[in-house]
């Protein structure tokens, strides 16, 4: 079969890092248009590639099959819809929208056009993630009672020019980190009876919110979502304590500064993680404990563009499914909530 055609709306950070190189990566797409509003950056990166200035100018091209938004969060309601009513295929880069609401309507569309909408959540396929998902399925510490998963950074200074530092709908760490971390959680234990969130705005002269702590509500299990952006010395990027056992995590997934360095999926050892990384397996037996260096699985944020191109191509189930987006969607405007009324939250009713 000819490769499924893909058009790239914007060429941030996000089209260029994140969805270029993935999307050229994977056997059966073929990367056909990037929309550029000014500049001739992408002509630049990929001088194969047709450089369009408007989402009209792709549009009209019959080619294209597939539509990869990934613009500022406030366009991608605008952006999707259009796509959508045009007979297109959409991924959203991550959050899926500002609103539960415009998420449904989103889901709405997709089914009346009968088109594949999907939301990138990538870090599903961090080796770190993946690794824990197996220790999770294995059940080696037992009944788990606290799962723990932090992205924490160190950027001090304000960054003026960045968006998602303005007082806008779908701007803050919330919005930006929020739902990488959602996402998994959801991936392994599902929609939580409750959540418990604190936003904060901890910098100087920030005025959205750069740090949050967020505990989803488990019969019998605590989650902790924590991220800031004023920790110089980061703890652990997970911790599951469980009725056997710990096992505790380091260090972050290798593919994105290798994606920003500018490295591609088909080099060498991609995905790897060096074993001074590797996480630590602690089980009880009486009072011994036993520890064990566990190897990370390779991370491969390519695995999500190929489950899409099979969902387009050959029908099979997304990985990532609209009505998974639209929950991301109520959970972050459920922990936005909790935090505005300082209190502990139901969440909605599937």
């Amino acid at each position: 079969m000819p490769p499924l055609q893909v058009g790239l709306i914007g060429f941030g950070l996000g089209g260029r890092v994140f969805h270029a190189p993935m999307i050229r990566a994977v056997s059966g797409l073929q990367l056909a248009a990037i929309v550029e509003r000014t500049g001739d950056s992408a002509r630049a990166a990929y001088p194969d590639v047709r450089v369009v200035r408007s989402v009209s100018e792709l549009l009209s091209m019959d080619s294209i099959e597939l539509v990869v938004v990934t613009t500022p969060n406030p366009t991608h309601l605008d952006l999707a819809r259009q796509c959508l009513q045009a007979g297109r295929h959409v991924v959203v880069d991550k959050p899926f929208t500002t609103t539960s609401a415009e998420a449904a309507e989103l889901v709405r569309l997709a089914q009346e056009h009968k088109r594949l909408i999907t939301v990138y959540h990538n870090r599903r396929w961090d080796g770190d993630f993946l690794t824990v998902r197996r220790i999770v399925q294995e059940g080696s510490l037992g009944r788990l009672v606290l799962f723990e998963s932090h992205m924490e950074r160190y950027r001090p200074m304000l960054n003026a020019e960045a968006w998602r530092e303005l007082s806008k709908p779908g701007s803050g760490l919330w919005f930006d980190l929020g739902p990488h971390l959602l996402d998994q959680a959801f991936a392994l234990f599902g929609p939580p009876e409750a959540m418990t969130a604190e936003l904060r705005a901890e910098r100087d002269g920030a005025v959205v919110d750069d740090a949050f702590d967020v505990v989803m509500h488990y019969p019998r299990l605590r989650v902790l979502l924590r991220s800031n952006l004023l920790t110089c010395a980061p703890g652990p990027r997970f911790r599951l304590n469980g009725t056997r056992g710990s096992f505790v995590k380091y260090g972050s997934d290798p593919q994105e500064e290798a994606l920003k360095r500018g490295e591609t999926p088909d080099q060498p050892n991609w995905g790897q993680e060096p074993a001074e990384n590797w996480g630590t397996l602690s089980i009880a037996e009486g009072d011994t404990i036993t520890q064990t260096p566990i190897p990370t699985e390779t991370g491969d944020y390519r695995r999500y563009y190929q489950n899409v191109r099979d969902a387009i191509v050959s029908g099979a189930p997304l990985d990532v499914s609209p009505q998974h987006g639209l929950r991301i969607m109520q959970a972050l405007e459920l922990g936005m909530e909790s935090s505005r009324r300082g209190c502990k939250l139901p969440f909605p009713e599937v």
